[in-house]
């Protein structure tokens, strides 16, 4: 039984290694390269002569050309992502709440036409969405950006919501319908308190979502001031001379935010985006 079992982690590790490897390398040479001087960048070599930190230095004071708006667009992808997110959250609260606990009619027909709109890709959408931000006014606005994401976002968080929601016991609502709760008091004493795992794990999704989007965000917004840093790295690419280690220095900051609020709700993200996924 032992040898058995000693066999099996082996399988295992055989596997889990080469894709950690694979997983890891990239990271590292963004690391790498950060730390390098423009010279040395593309040496070849596993770690630097004279690693530098230099140019977190340039980024941070915004002492080159691509990087005189690394605050404001920093600030602009937070702002995005954070707005996206609360949105997202309340408009699939609401819906799952109103689909699973209340049961209102034609709710599921609903969920289910929003998820059909996963059949087309969302970058065939882009040409649509920027027709219809142009004819409401919102181009070059954050606010088109997050409406934008939105809608991406919250077939599948009503999706996931309405499922987890599912697996609530009927007995608490039949219980506090007894005792006089309205649907908006059963919604906030009983629905609320219950999902917050699920509800943590919708938000760091639609926040994680905005974050990394750069399509709609390139689309949508033009302006310097109004672009968040994802489409303000793609400018490094516009020159024939980049300075990679002023872009991999960027891009390392701009990754830290979302892999420190990944992990610090982690076991929300695993259990949330799960819930509901086997019945019992």
């Amino acid at each position: 039984m032992t040898s058995r079992k000693l066999l099996s982690e082996a399988k295992l590790w055989l596997v889990a290694i080469p894709v950690l490897l694979w997983t890891l390398i990239p990271i590292y040479h963004i690391f790498l390269f950060s730390i390098s001087t423009k010279d040395s960048a593309f040496s070849g070599r596993l770690w630097p002569k004279q690693p530098t930190l230099h140019n977190f230095v340039t980024v941070f004071n915004q002492d080159h050309f691509y990087l005189h708006h690394f605050w404001s667009q920093i600030w602009n992808s937070l702002w995005i992502a954070v707005a996206t997110g609360v949105i997202t959250l309340a408009i699939a609260t609401c819906a799952a709440f109103a689909i699973s606990r209340l049961k209102v009619r034609g709710g599921r027909t609903v969920m289910n036409a929003a998820l059909f709109t996963y059949f087309i890709p969302a970058a065939f959408l882009a040409v649509p969405m920027y027709k219809a931000m142009g004819t409401y006014g919102l181009l070059n606005s954050r606010w088109s950006l997050v409406l934008a994401m939105v809608t991406i976002a919250s077939p599948y968080a009503i999706w996931v919501l309405k499922q987890a929601s599912d697996k609530l016991p009927w007995e608490l609502d039949e219980a506090a319908r007894i005792d006089g709760a309205t649907p908006a008091q059963l919604f906030r004493l009983v629905y609320l308190p219950l999902m917050v795992p699920s509800l943590v794990a919708i938000f760091t999704y639609a926040l994680l979502l905005a974050w990394n989007e750069y399509l709609y965000a390139f689309l949508l917004l033009s302006h310097e001031n109004t672009i968040p840093l994802a489409v303000g790295l793609g400018h490094f690419l516009s020159s024939d001379d980049s300075p990679w280690e002023l872009l991999m220095a960027t891009a390392l900051i701009y990754g830290l935010p979302p892999a420190a609020i990944y992990y610090a709700f982690r076991r929300y993200m695993v259990g949330g985006l799960t819930s509901g996924a086997v019945k019992s």
